[in-house]
Order: C-alpha cells, then structure tokens, then sequence
C-alpha cells in the first residue's frame, strides 16, 4: 500500500518556512491572483466590446493576456490548496497535466509575440498592403498555430512520461514544472532528443523570427521621418519589454531544470514565483498603460460618471 502512494504522489518540497508563513503566503497569493484575473479580464473585456480595438494588434494583445489568465489558473489554485495543507503533495498524473497545461500555454506566448512582431513589421513596413496580408483568416491562422504547436510539443513528452519508473517522489520545487523529469530513474534518450528540439522550435526559431523582425523595424524607422520613429516605439517597446521579461524567466526555468547545483531553497523559491506571479500582472500593466486605445477605454470605464 505506501509502495502504492509513494509512486502515486508527488511531495513539492520547495515552499521556505510554510508552517511559519503559512497564512502570509495564501493571503499574498490569493490577492495576487484576484489581481491577475482582474487586470488581465478588464483589458479583454474592453477589447471585446470596443469595435475599434478588433484589429490583429489588439486580439494578439487579448490572446496574450488570456494565457496569462490560464496559465495562473493552472497554478494558483494548487498554491492556495499547498498553504492550507499540512502537506504539500500532488498525484504524478495531475502534475504531468499541470505541467502539460502550463508549459503549452506559456510557450504559446512566444509563437504570439512572434505574430505580434510580423503584425507591427507588416503595419511600419508595408503600411499599403497591411488591410490586405492581415486579415481575419490569417490572424486565425496565426492563433491556431500559436495554440496549438506547443500543444502538440508538449504532450509528446507528458504522455511519454506517464509510464516512466519514477525513483524520486520529492520534486524541490513549488509546482511541475521542467524538473519533473529528475524524479525519474532513467530518462530516454528520445525525450531527452526531443526536449531540445522543443527549446528550439518553441523557444529560439521564434525568438530569432521576433529578433529579424524588429531590426528590420528599427532599419526602417531610423530612416523615416519623425512620426513613423514615434509610431514605431509607441506599439513595438511594450512588445519588446514582454519579450525580454518573459524571456529571462524562460532561460532560469531551462537552465535550472538541466544544471543539477545546490541552488539556494529561497532564491528557488523566488525565481520560480515570477513566472506564475510577476509576469501575469507584467503584461496587462505594459499594456493597459502604454497601448494608447486600451488606456483611453481604461480611463472611460474607471472615470466617475460626469455631474449633471
């Protein structure tokens, strides 16, 4: 019978101190996550009530902040459930599927940052055929693309590892993520193949694709006028201040998953957190405040009423 638990459940031993900070933590995360799926679904919300904001530029934008809502969604619920638990423990087959949902949703997030980037270099670059090279079907082409690539990606090596011989039960981490791998006594060299080529279709052709695409922006608004330079930095800097935030908690989760070191408990515990709590609340800031159509309609909808 503990054989059969033991293989059955996982121990995430990568909370600091949770007896002591117990209630500290669920209150912060709890509040945390109202937050994230408020700010995230007021921005989606005036998205899709405003006709002037159904343009490819705002339904990658709402695209975007609705992973972050899901991806929270696949985390922050098992967190509150952690602090209030004596122990914090999760059956292998729900954490394949946390893992499965959040790492299918966070990789999206470049393949949409990457139609965000062809979408800004389309409207700078050949202003007179944009209406015609970014229609609805190809924004549908590039959502179903963004979705449902790292999908398929990811469920390769989840359902892979559904049947592996685990000789580990305690993962050092607060959540599943690309270090479930660590529990198991030997790893296939397929998946282990397959893991790079993961990082390199998920991670790095559309982080190079997004790099081309803003040097040839930046090319050609260094040699235009005043305004196209303005119009430029206007819709292409919060794009890029996502990317380099996102992309520095990207490199941490890959590195820390391949380099077996001491790494510190609490500055485990720290990095870890920004991917499920600073950055949901990152993106629907830049955009909220920078996006010049969202922050007119955020201004409208928390104004007071006028006085007659």
């Amino acid at each position: 019978m503990d054989e059969k638990i033991n293989v059955t459940y996982i121990t995430l031993d990568g909370f600091v101190e949770i007896d002591k900070y117990r209630y500290v933590y669920f209150y912060i995360m709890f509040i945390v996550y109202i937050l994230i799926i408020c700010c995230n679904s007021t921005i989606l919300y005036l998205i899709c009530i405003h006709q002037n904001l159904h343009e490819p530029m705002y339904i990658f934008i709402a695209a975007l902040l609705l992973n972050c809502a899901l991806y929270s969604t696949a985390v922050y619920p098992k967190y509150l459930i952690d602090f209030l638990s004596e122990k914090q423990v999760i059956s292998y087959s729900a954490c394949l599927f946390q893992y499965f949902l959040f790492y299918s949703l966070a990789c999206s997030e470049f393949f949409l940052l990457a139609a965000m980037a062809y979408d800004r270099y389309v409207a700078i670059c050949k202003p007179l055929q944009y209406p015609t090279i970014m229609r609805k079907k190809t924004v549908s082409i590039f959502l179903f693309i963004a979705w449902l690539v790292p999908a398929f990606h990811i469920t390769i090596p989840a359902i892979g590892s559904a049947k592996a011989k685990l000789c580990s039960f305690y993962l050092n981490e607060t959540f599943c993520n690309n270090r479930i791998y660590t529990l198991q006594c030997l790893r296939s060299e397929f998946f282990a193949a397959f893991g790079l080529v993961c990082l390199l279709d998920l991670g790095i052709l559309p982080l190079l694709f997004i790099l081309y695409t803003y040097t040839k922006i930046f090319l050609m608004s260094y040699r235009s006028c005043k305004e196209i330079r303005k119009k430029a930095a206007e819709t292409c800097l919060p794009h890029l201040s996502v990317l380099i935030s996102f992309s520095c908690l990207g490199c941490y989760d890959v590195v820390i998953a391949r380099v077996e070191s001491d790494f510190p408990k609490t500055a485990r515990l720290i990095m870890t957190l920004q991917l499920a709590l600073y950055h949901p609340l990152f993106n629907p800031f830049v955009y909220g405040l920078k996006m010049k159509e969202i922050f007119k309609h955020l201004k409208r909808l928390f104004s007071p009423p006028p006085k007659i």
